[in-house]
């Protein structure tokens, strides 16, 4: 009997290993849209990102609000994230490019402030960034980032809408496209 309930895990395990296979070579528009699905009420998300306890990398309280009435990129990651990391020099050359359009860039970290001081000690980054803790996952959650994954990137245009999220490594120029739109 053991051995036939260890043959029947077994065969669980591979067939939804096989799904979650098959979902990644081949696409799933619908493991995409829940992974990147638009929040269903994104000012309510936007004024809990305004909201939100943050501090700098020193531990001193900070305020997304002045960022209220200004288009702005939100890119969620942590120190630990390789493609965080990854696509940080691009971060900072786009900021760099559309800060004088008036369009802020601003990181939040789901790390520790303590991390994410060494790494900004070794890293040098354009644009300002804020330590959420593991809180910054659920103001993730709120833009619509139900797979929890990071890096994820929201594109907030100055009326406070939510023009477009990106979970995983931004592409520059599909970044320029949606800044260009705004």
């Amino acid at each position: 009997m053991k051995r036939i309930l260890a043959i029947a895990a077994v065969a669980v395990i591979a067939t939804a290993g096989g799904a979650v296979v098959g979902h990644w070579l081949f696409g799933n528009t619908n493991l995409v849209d829940a992974a990147n699905a638009a929040p269903a009420d994104s000012s309510a998300a936007v004024n809990q990102l305004w909201a939100a306890k943050v501090t700098n990398a020193d531990g001193a309280p900070q305020s997304l609000a002045g960022f209220k009435g200004h288009p702005v990129v939100v890119n969620f990651w942590a120190s630990w994230c390789g493609p965080c990391v990854e696509e940080m020099p691009s971060l900072s050359q786009l900021y760099k490019e559309y800060q004088k359009k008036g369009i802020a860039f601003v990181g939040v970290g789901v790390d520790s402030d303590k991390n994410i001081k060494a790494f900004l000690q070794k890293v040098p980054v354009s644009y300002p960034i804020y330590v959420a803790g593991f809180g910054g996952a659920d103001l993730a959650r709120a833009f619509g980032n139900n797979a929890g994954g990071l890096p994820y990137t929201v594109v907030i245009d100055a009326k406070g809408v939510v023009r477009s999220t990106k979970l995983g490594q931004i592409k520059p120029d599909e970044l320029k496209r949606a800044l260009d739109a705004l």
